[in-house]
């Protein structure tokens, strides 16, 4: 049993992005595409807008479809996975590394076989990485650095990511925000990781490295499109394998959510909800449970579709 490298990407992809500085977007992107962005409204006036975000993305993938706008302008506050400035000063990027630096003592080569270690350095000069620095990680860290660095060199970062973008016009605008869950929730996630499911992470991201710039493109494409069963068929189309690791990062945190964003409808607010676009969709994605629970929810369109 393997990961697909998509797998892995989705799952780092669910977890916000370390904060960044203001975002210079360009101005080069289709703003008439019809985003994944779902409205549930209420009886008594209360507004969710939910609105799928890619937390990493380039300058080139601004303007935003013209619903995330529209959601914006109409809501008092933003809803964030983490609270407001929880990724701030690079306190989240400290945390992260320390978690995936292992014990005095202990080198990633001794963990895994051979032709991995071997591969791993490889891509570590091709990337400027000294391979030595990537011995010291746990096998977790280390796919996700290798992840991240990836989407770097593509331009993609968490200072342009959709989260991070309204975070800060919130916070010029004076709109309150608040977070689903705490950093150390989200850290949980991967400190829970059994070995077996780190070495596994580890090899098939080596094996796949390649992809990451096939597998992004396609993902932004579905995700500015609004086509939330190619997205997530993109992003999950392994998970059955995995079931452990869906209800740990996806799955339970889903279910958590549910129940705080009801409260705001039933105190009649206004809110913009910006979670990872793979929380939408599925059987248990954010817009199924809430469907559940009997509340109404629409696909905001672009005017004139």
């Amino acid at each position: 049993m393997s990961f697909h490298s998509g797998f892995w990407l989705s799952l780092a992809l669910l977890v916000c992005g370390c904060g960044g500085n203001e975002n210079g977007a360009g101005k080069q992107a289709d703003a008439t595409a019809a985003g994944c962005v779902w409205l549930v409204e209420s009886s008594n006036g209360g507004r969710l807008y939910l609105c799928g975000t890619i937390h990493l993305l380039r300058p080139s993938d601004y303007p935003l479809p013209a619903a995330y706008e529209t959601a914006y302008a109409d809501s008092d506050e933003i809803i964030l996975e983490l609270p407001p400035g929880a990724s701030e000063a690079g306190d989240l990027t400290r945390r992260m590394q320390q978690l995936g630096t292992l014990d005095e003592g202990e080198a990633l080569q001794e963990l895994i076989p051979q032709t991995d270690w071997l591969r791993l350095k490889e891509w570590s000069r091709k990337r400027g990485l000294p391979p030595e620095v990537m011995n010291r990680f746990r096998p977790w860290f280390a796919a996700l650095l290798m992840v991240s660095t990836e989407y770097q060199a593509l331009g993609a970062r968490s200072e342009q990511g959709v989260d991070h973008h309204f975070e800060k016009r919130a916070a010029r605008d004076g709109k309150n925000g608040m977070g689903l869950e705490t950093v150390e929730q989200q850290l949980a996630l991967f400190a829970g990781m059994t070995r077996k499911q780190e070495l596994e992470v580890l090899e098939q991201t080596l094996a796949e490295v390649e992809s990451v710039a096939a597998e992004y493109e396609n993902m932004v494409s579905a995700w500015r499109k609004g086509e939330l069963e190619t997205l997530e068929g993109l992003l999950f189309r392994e998970a059955e394998r995995y079931p452990e690791l869906m209800e740990a990062f996806l799955h339970a945190r889903n279910r958590a959510w549910v129940p705080e964003l009801e409260k705001v409808l039933q105190r009649g607010g206004k809110a913009m909800v910006l979670v990872g676009a793979g929380h939408l969709g599925g059987s248990q994605g954010l817009i199924a449970l809430l469907r559940e629970r009997g509340h109404a929810v629409r696909q905001v369109r672009p005017a004139g579709s």
